[in-house]
C-alpha cells in the first residue's frame, strides 16, 4: 500500500504580520514549523503502514527550507521524501497548489500506485481547508474531510472506514480506494522520533521536482494558474475593554451598576425592536 501525505511549512507564530506592500505574510525573523494537522497525518500513514504494510511519502511545496520539514517526517517513520520547489510557482493560491500537488501525486504513482493521500485538515496561516479537497477533485478520489479516526482498512475489498466530523456529530463512513483524506487533531498526536529515525532523516536524500518535471501547464501554476487575488489584509483593531464594576466600595454598589448597565442594553434593543407606539416593526 503506497500512502502519500502532503504537508505545508507555516509560521510558527499566532502574531501574523502582513507586509502591506505586497498583502503577503511576512516570513523574515520567523520560524518555520510543519503544519501540526500535517503531522497528524504522517503520523496516521505511518501507523497504517505498520499495520498493514506500504510506504510512506511525503511531499510538500515550498522554498528550499522547506526541506527541515521533510525530514521531520522522515524522522516519524515516513520512506522517502520529495520537495516541489520552483520559482514558477511562487505566488500559487489554494487552486494552482492543489494542482501541483496532485501532479506530484500522479507522478508518484506512475512507478508505485498511490491508494491513500493525506493532508492536515487546514493550515494554521491560511485557514482555508480548500487545499485537500481540491487534491482530489483534481486526481477523481473519493475524498473524506475532517477525520477523526481511522476504523481500519480492508485490504481484500480495498476499502477504507472513517469516522469524519460533521456538524452537531460525527458518521462512521466506508468508501473504496483510492481516497484523500483530511484529517482533525484528534486523530493522533505524532509520535517522539526514535535514534535510528533521526540518523536515517539527515542522511536521507530528498528528492527535488520543478515544474518541468512534473509536467504542468505554464498557466496552472503560481500566480497564472491563480485566479484569487488579495486587495486588502489587515490586523483586526483591538477592542476595547468592557465595563468594569468596582467592588471596593462595596458589593452593593457594584452590583447595582452590573444590573443598570444590563437594563440599559435591553432597552436600547427594544427601542430599535418596537415603534414609538409599542407594535413590532415588521420586516
Amino acid at each position: 500500500m503506497h500512502i502519500v501525505v502532503c504537508v505545508k511549512q507555516v509560521p510558527d507564530t499566532t502574531q501574523v504580520k502582513i507586509d502591506p506592500a505586497t498583502n503577503t505574510l511576512v516570513r523574515a525573523g520567523v520560524e518555520s514549523i510543519c503544519n501540526p494537522y500535517d503531522l497528524v497525518a504522517v503520523e496516521a500513514a505511518v501507523k497504517m503502514t505498520e499495520k498493514y504494510g506500504g510506504t510512506v511519502s511525503v511531499i510538500t511545496m515550498g522554498i528550499p527550507a522547506a526541506e527541515a520539514q521533510l525530514r521531520e517526517c522522515l524522522s516519524l517513520g515516513a520512506h522517502q521524501a520529495i520537495l516541489i520547489s520552483d520559482r514558477a510557482l511562487a505566488g500559487a493560491d489554494t487552486l494552482a497548489t492543489s494542482y501541483t500537488l496532485a501532479s506530484a501525486v500522479s507522478k508518484l504513482n506512475e512507478s508505485d500506485p498511490v491508494q491513500i493521500v493525506l493532508c492536515g485538515k487546514q493550515a494554521i496561516d491560511g485557514d482555508t481547508a480548500q487545499t485537500g479537497p481540491g487534491i482530489a477533485t483534481r486526481l477523481g478520489f473519493t475524498q473524506l474531510t475532517y477525520v477523526s479516526n481511522i476504523v481500519g482498512i480492508d485490504i481484500t475489498k480495498q476499502t477504507i472506514t472513517v469516522r469524519r466530523e460533521i456538524e452537531n456529530g460525527s458518521q462512521i463512513v466506508e468508501a473504496k480506494l483510492p481516497v484523500m483524506l483530511t484529517v482533525e487533531l484528534e486523530l493522533g498526536a505524532p509520535r517522539y522520533a526514535s535514534l535510528p529515525n533521526l540518523i536515517k532523516a539527515v542522511k536521507h536524500e530528498i528528492k527535488i521536482w520543478g515544474s518541468k518535471e512534473l509536467g504542468c501547464a505554464v498557466d496552472l501554476i503560481g500566480l497564472k494558474g491563480s485566479p484569487t487575488s488579495v486587495k486588502t489584509i489587515f490586523a483586526p483593531p483591538p477592542r476595547k475593554g468592557g465595563p468594569v464594576f468596582d467592588t471596593s466600595d462595596g458589593n452593593d454598589k457594584a452590583v447595582n451598576g452590573f444590573l443598570d448597565t444590563i437594563f440599559q442594553k435591553e432597552a436600547a434593543i427594544l427601542s430599535q425592536i418596537l415603534n414609538t407606539d409599542g407594535k413590532v416593526k415588521h420586516a
